[in-house]
């Protein structure tokens, strides 16, 4: 029987990286083996040197669904932590896992970029939103940083994500124990 994948999408800085974490640390201590693929590592894997360009995102994700759709068909559960800006993105998942669950992170614009900022440099650029503004305001090229979700490029909604969660106000506990309520009724039933 094929595993599940769920992907949490939203905005940099929406809080999904965290959210999926802690969703691995419950289902692990339920004793269910479950993979955690983190798109900014991944990409690393697909793409040593990203630039970062709009095809490059495009194969990523790609590379990045084939992967959980693998690991999906060999039985294993899968969470999914990428943006995954188009509808598109998140479709072809969709289609090719039979148990599949968007978790769409809604978080505010100026919330995101105010966590964001406090990021350390590590797997993704620091300062990512600062540095978009900046490049939309003046011009300035800022080499190594490609569209951005929210300033350069939209977060496409899907109407059909199987749960929405406002990450705007709620504590991370608080999102966190929501999104389990989500998925523990989820994966009895899928």
């Amino acid at each position: 029987m094929p595993g599940f994948a769920v992907w949490f999408v939203g905005l940099p800085g929406s809080g999904k990286s965290a959210l999926a974490r802690g969703v691995r640390d419950h289902l692990l201590g339920r004793g269910m083996e479950t993979v955690l693929l983190q798109m900014d590592e991944r990409r690393k894997t697909y793409f040593p040197e990203p630039k970062y360009t709009a095809q490059e995102r495009e194969a990523a994700y790609a590379m990045f669904v084939d992967e959980a759709v693998e690991l999906a068909w060999q039985g294993r559960n899968v969470l999914m932590d990428g943006s995954a800006h188009k509808v598109v993105m998140r479709a072809r998942a969709r289609e090719s896992i039979p148990r599949f669950a968007e978790v769409f992170v809604r978080c505010e614009l100026d919330e995101a970029i105010r966590r964001e900022a406090g990021r350390p440099e590590g797997l993704v650029a620091a300062d990512l939103y600062r540095r978009a503004l900046r490049r939309q305001q003046t011009g300035e090229a800022c080499p190594g940083l490609g569209e951005v979700i929210g300033v350069d490029v939209p977060f496409e909604e899907d109407p059909d994500a199987e749960f929405t969660i406002d990450n705007t106000r709620l504590t991370r506990e608080q999102t966190l124990e929501k999104v389990l309520h989500f998925l523990d009724t989820w994966i009895d039933s899928a």
